[in-house]
């Protein structure tokens, strides 16, 4: 069977490629990790799934983990203690991402699917300038259209497993509270439930990349890849009704952090991807079914809060 190379498969984006690739079972897949030793990787490889030694610090560790494969599904992190906050800017996301797109190019990967966010700065041209985890993915990803690899791109929204995640429903006397800043009641977000759809949205860009004719629509493309759209207060209502307790969505002044505080009044004000439906019809013809807010609730939210 061809094979695909994971990166970030012990994470979450690239957790649910390999979850859809394992279940489509058309791909053999392979999985990067930096370290073999870890309990995710370890995990996994006593699932049977092959995992190998990757750092994107070092591109010919890079190539070795690529070589072979025919497609690779690419995410970076900007989170990584050793990119952010060891750099405020976070500008060794670039470097990572350069290293891993010319060593795809260098070992001959036939397609690369890559996970990106808007250009911030260029988008809100000049307002918003300290959205760095976006910008850096955003210059990846135009690295990767002169790279000459063919390639197709995927962009995701706001987490909703970041309530559970990273402790975003903060328990109350009452029930929970909702705190974002920078968003009003009425100020929409767009949602990516990456266990649910991102990784459908990889397995479709893989299952017909080569196609004569669907090929056409996805090579050099941009899909992005949006859920659901909700304010936060249908968010917190649709949560309330779900586990029969108050939420409440609470506006604050800052997040604490620069960076989230111009990411969360840029998605507020702008939207990230305001000129695509939702859902995107592109995904939908090639059949990805995306979850829907109330789903979201059912199974991730319930069973964790209830």
């Amino acid at each position: 069977m061809p094979i695909i190379t994971i990166f970030g498969a012990t994470g979450n984006q690239g957790g649910a490629v390999l979850q859809a690739v394992l279940a489509d079972g058309t791909y053999t897949p392979r999985a990067v990790s930096r370290n073999l030793d870890t309990p995710a990787s370890k995990a996994l490889i006593a699932k049977g799934i092959k995992v190998v030694v990757g750092n994107l610090w070092d591109k010919e560790s890079v190539k070795k983990a690529i070589r072979g494969s025919d497609v690779v599904f690419g995410t970076t992190n900007f989170w990584d203690p050793e990119v952010f906050p060891a750099d405020p800017q976070g500008k060794g996301e670039i470097t990572q991402g350069k290293n891993l797109v010319d060593a795809a190019k260098e070992e001959g990967v036939k397609f690369f699917i890559h996970s990106s966010l808007p250009n911030v700065s260029e988008d809100s041209k000049g307002k918003f300038t300290h959205v760095y985890h976006c910008d850096n993915k955003a210059a990846i990803e135009n690295h990767l259209k002169a790279s000459g690899v063919p390639f197709a791109v995927l962009l995701t929204g706001y987490f909703p497993e970041n309530l559970y995640n990273y402790g975003l429903m903060e328990k109350t006397s009452t029930g929970f509270r909702i705190p974002i800043p920078k968003y009003g009641p009425n100020d929409n977000q767009e949602f990516t439930w990456v266990g649910h759809d991102l990784g459908q949205a990889a397995l479709a860009l893989l299952s017909n990349y080569h196609d004569s004719k669907k090929g056409k629509s996805i090579l050099g493309k941009r899909f992005p890849v949006v859920s659901f759209k909700a304010t936060h207060t249908e968010l917190a209502a649709a949560i309330a009704k779900g586990i029969n307790k108050e939420v409440k969505f609470v506006q604050i002044e800052t997040a604490g952090l620069q960076e989230f505080d111009e990411m969360y009044e840029y998605q507020a004000k702008s939207g990230m991807y305001s000129d695509t439906p939702v859902p995107n019809p592109d995904l939908l013809a090639l059949g990805v079914k995306f979850g829907t807010l109330e789903e979201f609730v059912k199974r991730e939210i319930v069973p964790r809060f209830s």
